[in-house]
């Protein structure tokens, strides 16, 4: 009796010990597959490669035949699948704005700049430089241009250089020609006038 007693007590320590082998086997299986799915997720969703790119661009867009301007880049990156496509420009632009007479009527300069296809919205930041015909120098880390509101925008600090004075605020608005604008909440003017 002592013997089958030992038998069965060593089986059932077996099947015990088997059991506890399988469980920690699944467990670790579980765990392990659900860190590299977690792995695959990250590296899935950190990598978004454009649908075009192209280096060294110089572009003319023209309306009824008239150029209106003229933009150049180091490197365009073409989005077209995101929710909202559009196209990058993470070396920077400079672009030149016509008048009618074919005559550079204004230039921007940036750092960096997005162009958002469907709102027709340029948002250009670091460093950006609005020059116009009066030789009125903008400066501003983000200024937005509205195509179809032909309009230049900005909520974050500007200066504006002129001939006569250096001006200093908080916000700006102005026509896309950078001729007519306004600064929203003005800090401070330096004259440059000699007495």
């Amino acid at each position: 009796m002592k013997k089958i007693c030992e038998n069965l007590c060593n089986q059932w320590q077996r099947k015990l010990w088997l059991n506890e082998i399988v469980a920690f086997a699944m467990i670790s299986f579980c765990f392990s597959c659900e860190n590299e799915i977690e792995k695959v997720n990250f590296f899935s969703n950190e990598i978004v490669l454009p649908d075009q790119s192209a280096t060294d661009i110089e572009l003319l867009y023209s309306e009824n035949a008239v150029v209106q301007l003229k933009l150049m880049a180091p490197v365009l990156e073409h989005y077209k699948d995101e929710e909202e496509p559009y196209i990058l420009f993470p070396k920077g632009v400079h672009v030149y704005f016509f008048n009618s007479m074919k005559e550079i009527e204004s230039e921007l300069q940036a750092n960096y700049a997005k162009y958002y296809e469907s709102k027709k919205l340029w948002e250009a930041r670091n460093d950006v430089r609005t020059l116009n015909e009066n030789c009125d120098l903008l400066n501003t880390e983000l200024l937005f241009w509205d195509e179809k509101k032909e309009l230049i925008y900005s909520d974050k600090f500007v200066k504006i250089t002129t001939a006569e004075e250096v001006l200093y605020g908080d916000g700006f608005e102005s026509n896309q020609n950078f001729t007519k604008y306004q600064i929203k909440k003005l800090k401070g003017i330096v004259s440059l006038k000699d007495e």
